[in-house]
């Protein structure tokens, strides 16, 4: 089991599904965060759900809920809140719309992130670019996430760009799949008892 924690990044709007990807049903789970949250607590000693609000779930986890206003839709929110929370100097952010990131992938982004000790995040990137939500963040960045909180900023590629990122190539892009509208989640739906048998 892996020491540090993770953070399910469950409080997206969701606008080009339609409705709130992180409450839709997948495999035999009631919703998509249940599924995410029941298996990489298989890979992580704790995992945490980030959310606008914890009353949308109906089930009992580590919910933690940002403090932002209600009009802002965007991880920053998420890291302040996290930060604030977590007493560890690093986590493990996954978003809850890409469940087919396996523990290989998890394993070699935190082997990675070891070999560069002074890093402020280790993240994913593929052929088509960075995946900022697939990653390990340290606290580093606590002041940075502030300061754009502060400022209506929350490009995450940008401060990405401009800190100390260790960028980890992956080939297969089916593993980063992102479920953001109903096509991308009916091809989800084909393949997750793939990964449930797995």
């Amino acid at each position: 089991m892996i020491d540090t924690p993770c953070v399910i990044f469950a409080g997206g709007k969701s606008s080009r599904m339609g409705e709130d990807k992180s409450l839709l049903p997948f495999g035999d789970f009631k919703t998509l965060t249940e599924f995410q949250l029941s298996r990489l607590s298989k890979i992580f000693k704790s995992v945490y759900i980030s959310c606008k609000s914890k009353s949308k779930f109906d089930f009992d986890a580590n919910f933690i809920e940002d403090v932002s206003s209600d009009a802002i839709f965007a991880p920053t929110t998420g890291f302040v809140a996290i930060f604030k929370e977590l007493k560890e100097e690093s986590f493990f952010a996954l978003s809850v719309d890409t469940p087919f990131v396996d523990k290989e992938i998890i394993l070699k982004l935190l082997k990675e992130d070891s070999n560069n000790p002074h890093a402020d995040a280790t993240i994913a990137i593929l052929a088509c670019g960075m995946q900022p939500m697939c990653g390990i963040y340290h606290r580093s960045l606590e002041n940075e996430f502030s300061h754009m909180l502060q400022t209506d900023n929350h490009k995450l590629g940008f401060l990405l760009k401009n800190s100390k990122t260790n960028f980890v190539y992956f080939e297969d892009e089916k593993s980063f799949l992102n479920i953001n509208n109903p096509d991308e989640y009916k091809e989800a739906l084909t393949r997750v008892d793939a990964i449930i048998n797995k």
